[in-house]
């Protein structure tokens, strides 16, 4: 029993309610901030509705309704861990980015790595080779290395440039740069299955945030197209970057400051 703070009606409010509230609010309103946007959105709302139903049934005390839900429970929970499994990945993704955690595990992305990785983004650019190339930052992605092809070079621009090179048997799919050094190529990355992207984007860049939405790593896309250099980061992608734009943005996730 907490110390009361004032009454609604017969109703007793303690300081322990009140925290309760504002620790449900929070947690739902990151609920929907990891969810908006996307068709779990929808799912969520079909949840909700299923939630209020079983409410009223207990209230009204329908007896046969109330067994099916009870005998129920168990399945909901096993279907809302399908049906949000990417959603709680992100969840426990941005749970493992805080800042206790960040002092622990460190990125293994270094300012040689980035400034490759941007002379490579560049050089495709510039010829119009079409590139695409993960950063892994520190949520590892082994069912996707396991299916690319084993590369295990050092990172440099040349090396990434004829990669992406179309007459390379290479450069379909993406490098994935891990552990300092690029750990395989021809690697295929899940398609954002979001509703919303604008239908102009190409498989390059779905990819990009398909993976972007269930890691935390850094997607480079350079569009063979437009010669475009995109990033995707956390689900949203960032398009049309110049060479400082990129840098920049590359630094502030990878928390890396030049010259130290």
């Amino acid at each position: 029993m907490g110390l009361e703070l004032f009454k609604i009606g017969f109703i007793s409010v303690t300081f322990f309610d009140l925290l309760d509230i504002a620790i449900l609010s929070f947690i739902l309103y990151k609920l929907y901030f990891f969810i908006r946007g996307t068709r779990a959105a929808q799912m969520f709302v079909g949840l909700v509705l299923i939630s209020i139903v079983s409410l009223f049934v207990q209230l009204f005390n329908l007896s046969g309704v109330n067994w099916i839900f009870t005998n129920m429970k168990t399945v909901w929970v096993v279907a809302f861990v399908i049906l949000f499994q990417p959603e709680l990945r992100r969840i426990l993704i941005y749970i493992g980015q805080s800042p206790l955690v960040r002092r622990i595990v460190k990125p293994t992305i270094t300012l040689r790595i980035v400034e490759e990785v941007l002379k490579a983004s560049r050089e495709l650019s510039r010829r119009g080779y079409g590139g695409l190339f993960v950063m892994v930052k520190n949520v590892g992605i082994k069912s996707i290395l396991e299916k690319g092809t084993p590369i295990q070079a050092e990172v440099s621009a040349p090396l990434i440039v004829s990669i992406f090179n179309p007459r390379s048997p290479l450069h379909d799919g993406a490098i994935i740069i891990q552990n300092e050094v690029i750990a395989a190529a021809q690697c295929i990355l899940p398609l954002s299955q979001n509703p919303d992207l604008p239908p102009h984007l190409g498989t390059r860049h779905r990819a990009a945030l398909g993976l972007s939405e269930e890691t935390d790593a850094a997607i480079i896309v350079i569009s063979e197209e437009t010669g475009r250099i995109s990033l995707a980061v956390g689900g949203e992608l960032k398009s049309n970057l110049d060479y400082q734009e990129l840098r920049n943005m590359l630094d502030e996730f990878f928390e890396i400051r030049p010259g130290l």
